[in-house]
């Protein structure tokens, strides 16, 4: 189900974009200098519109995945402090089971709810 709802996600972002860069198609400058877009140093010439909005867009995906991610540090951290946690707890309860186990003989183990048990239903 979920393969299925991916793939139509992505046939709906393609039926977008492939008329979007069709239509868009035609070469323009980019200028990176606002003061003086004239400035043959700072001016990408003849690229496609659609690259310029493909790259915007792609510019805009990473930079706010990046806000996000560090936006999240704090329950990051949170679980890497409560994994380390629960690991301790694991291998304390392990090094008790152990002790418990190498402690008792196996007679002692069988025929708990035996006559002299009270508490056993």
């Amino acid at each position: 189900m979920t393969r299925f709802l991916k793939n139509v996600i992505l046939f709906v972002i393609a039926v977008v974009l492939i008329p979007l860069s069709v239509a868009n198609r035609h070469t323009v400058s980019l200028s990176l200098n606002p003061l003086d877009p004239q400035d043959p140093r700072l001016t990408i010439p003849d690229i496609p519109l659609f690259w310029i909005i493909f790259a915007s867009l792609g510019v805009g995906i990473i930079v706010g995945g990046l806000g996000a991610w560090a936006k999240q540090g704090r329950w990051r951290k949170e679980a890497r402090v409560k994994r380390r946690e629960a690991a301790k707890w694991h291998k304390e309860a392990d090094q008790l089971r152990e002790m418990n186990t190498a402690g008792q003989p196996a007679s002692n183990l069988k025929g708990l709810a035996g006559p002299g048990n009270r508490n056993a239903a």
